[in-house]
């Protein structure tokens, strides 16, 4: 069995989520498969370190224009010269006319809700990669042999929304897992090093806040300097790759300005150091009003911070007993949880151990193993025809 996977954003220097899903689970199938072909194909870009070529797995620089140009034609006609039996789309998008047996990732499919694309927030670019998927994943679902997704809150989701019966088995459920880098750090050397290079001071929340909506930006903000208010705590935000113009627009809708000195904008941040920033927070935030999964709430667990998630979506799901619940619609109970855990010491212990058991339910090579097996489902069932 020849395996292609699509990896177009493997080798780009900053890479975000559905990158960083891809590249585990070729790591993993490279230490677990060392019987069936595989061939990664990504587009040339600066970090050619990311993936390493092994006797079974190939690595395919591919040009082919921009992102839906690349997908539509320059990847299927690829694979197939490569002579692949499957191709697996990890990254929510695939080719129409593939040429051969598909599986797709679909990590969730908010872009086809209205929140990500009408409502306030986010970039053009963001909005018309959201106009390329609303017109692609309703076609790739339909040619899709196998969708996988990463939570049952997806999994029922994308099944209502496509009128995909419960009992059809081409829908499953695969969850993620956590990086075993994110874990509790003892070498002050090391929580040094990064809190020199990102100017970190010594109290600090931590939120992986963007500018998409479902982020819930204006929320976390609004509680955070509700927090500073009521307490006068000396106490600072510390946000990852924002932009301060973006940042200033959402400070002045909230009415506080002066908020902008107590947030720390960091700039991207590669991720063999994000261990050390949530080893040095006194909270991790995450309260977005929808997520597919949630990977950063076990990474935070992993690395024995407290967590405040939201009472939505897959959230609740992934996170267990193991997180502070909120509205996330309602900032009030934000702030509530920021001094419940900074105040409550016997509720933060609780919770971190909690969440270091809770972490350690999800791994990327379990993650590995069920898709080898759909791989193999996949072949099987297109042989027998």
């Amino acid at each position: 069995m020849k395996i292609a996977i699509e990896g177009q954003r493997l080798f780009r220097t900053k890479k975000h989520g559905m990158d960083m899903v891809a590249l585990e689970l070729i790591n993993e199938l490279q230490k677990l498969d060392h019987e069936n072909e595989y061939v990664v194909f990504v587009k040339p870009d600066e970090d050619k370190t990311t993936l390493k070529t092994t006797p079974n797995f190939k690595i395919v620089e591919l040009g082919g224009g921009p992102y839906p140009t690349w997908e539509q034609f320059a990847l299927p006609k690829a694979a197939k010269a490569e002579g692949c039996d499957i191709l697996h789309c990890t990254s929510n998008t695939a080719p129409v006319s593939p040429g051969m047996p598909l599986v797709t990732t679909l990590h969730d499919i908010i872009y086809m809700e209205s929140i990500s694309i009408f409502k306030k927030g986010g970039t053009w670019y963001q909005k018309l990669g959201n106009m390329y998927r609303r017109w692609n994943v309703p076609k790739v679902v339909k040619i899709s042999d196998k969708i996988i997704t990463v939570s049952k809150f997806e999994k029922n989701r994308i099944g209502e929304f496509f009128k995909i019966p419960a009992d059809n088995n081409r829908l499953v459920a695969i969850y993620n897992g956590v990086t075993e880098h994110f874990r509790k750090i003892h070498d002050q050397n090391e929580l040094d090093r990064v809190k020199k290079l990102y100017k970190l001071p010594e109290n600090f929340l931590f939120f992986l806040g963007n500018t998409d909506p479902k982020k819930n930006t204006p929320g976390v903000l609004k509680a955070f300097s509700d927090y500073l208010k009521k307490t006068g705590d000396d106490m600072y935000l510390v946000m990852l790759d924002y932009e301060k113009s973006a940042l200033d627009k959402i400070l002045s809708d909230i009415g506080d300005k002066e908020l902008i000195n107590k947030i720390i904008l960091t700039g991207y941040v590669v991720n063999t150091d994000l261990p050390a920033i949530y080893n040095m927070c006194k909270i991790f935030l995450y309260p977005s009003l929808r997520e597919s999964f949630g990977i950063p709430m076990l990474e935070a667990m992993r690395c024995e911070v407290p967590v405040i998630t939201s009472n939505t979506s897959s959230m609740p799901e992934v996170s267990g007993e193991a997180a502070y619940i909120v509205d996330p619609y309602n900032p009030e109970e934000i702030t509530t949880g920021i001094i419940e855990l900074l105040k409550n010491k016997e509720l933060r212990d609780e919770l971190i151990t909690k969440g270091v058991t809770q972490s350690k339910k999800f791994s990327w090579k379990n993650m590995a193993i069920d898709v080898l097996e759909l791989y193999k489902e996949v072949y099987k069932n297109h042989n027998s025809k």
